[in-house]
């Protein structure tokens, strides 16, 4: 197993002692892998079958998205529409959760998921709180909730872990979300999501009080590591699957590691 927090907060798991980068930055508390919406490849993305296939493989931090239904119930789900990982049509956020909650979200994976359904945020919070595992929020609003379901992730956060030693990290690649969430729950530690490194992220970064950045792995290099960390801002990556290239990020100094190929780290 992972350890959830190391007593030596500059720790990663391909990085000689004598290498560690970045001390003078506050210890990061979060474990340095992180399975992607849950399972990775491996099972049905953000359904608790999902999750529980992470923890079977070790990781103890996780990703997932989340969004609003009609009625306020937060639940996760990657895509707006519901096409494509249930038995749904249209767009996720136009239902409430009475519909949301009969849809079939596990068949589109394999038969043996079949039956599998959406898991509303406070279900997992649940789930994660007593196993003490870690997890990383992404708000992924309907187009035009933008606001609305980045204070209402960040409210109800604040009510499910409260009391918890280390809160869920909220992402997003919206920084409007980002922002009502900031002015929500300004305590929370947030990270701002990015595609592309435009030449203004840091500053974009910082204006919204995050305290990381998550980049996609084909435009991440080791340059963006060291801004980022100069900065005062940690670094985690979108998904890498390959551990060759998981090494060399890590050797830069890379804070936080996404990975759909649970079974290859």
């Amino acid at each position: 197993m992972l350890e959830a927090v190391n007593p030596d907060p500059f720790f990663n798991p391909f990085l000689p002692a004598s290498r560690r980068p970045h001390a003078d930055l506050p210890p990061w508390p979060y474990p340095r892998l992180i399975a992607h919406r849950g399972g990775g490849k491996l099972a049905p993305e953000n359904t608790l079958a999902a999750f529980q296939c992470g923890a079977n493989h070790g990781f103890e931090m996780f990703e997932c998205d989340v969004k609003s239904a009609a009625d306020g119930a937060l639940f996760l789900l990657h895509d707006t529409k519901l096409d494509r990982t249930t038995t749904g049509k249209g767009v996720a956020g136009a239902l409430d959760w009475a519909a949301l909650s009969g849809l079939d979200a596990g068949s589109w994976h394999s038969p043996r998921f079949a039956g599998e359904r959406l898991l509303r945020l406070d279900a997992l919070a649940s789930w994660l709180r007593e196993r003490e595992l870690f997890v990383n929020l992404e708000i992924k609003p309907t187009p035009g909730l933008e606001r609305e379901t980045g204070a209402a992730v960040a409210e109800q956060v604040r009510r499910l872990w409260g009391g918890a030693r280390v809160p869920p990290l909220l992402s997003s690649f919206s920084e409007a979300a980002l922002e009502a969430a900031a002015q929500s729950e300004p305590d929370l530690p947030r990270a701002l999501l990015l595609e592309t490194f435009p030449s203004d992220w840091v500053q974009r970064a910082l204006a919204l009080r995050c305290v990381a950045v998550v980049g996609h792995d084909p435009e991440l290099n080791h340059a963006h590591i060291a801004q980022a960390h100069a900065a005062g801002l940690r670094m985690l990556v979108y998904t890498v699957d390959d551990p060759a290239r998981a090494r060399d990020l890590w050797s830069a100094g890379l804070d936080g590691l996404i990975t759909d190929a649970l079974d290859r780290f």
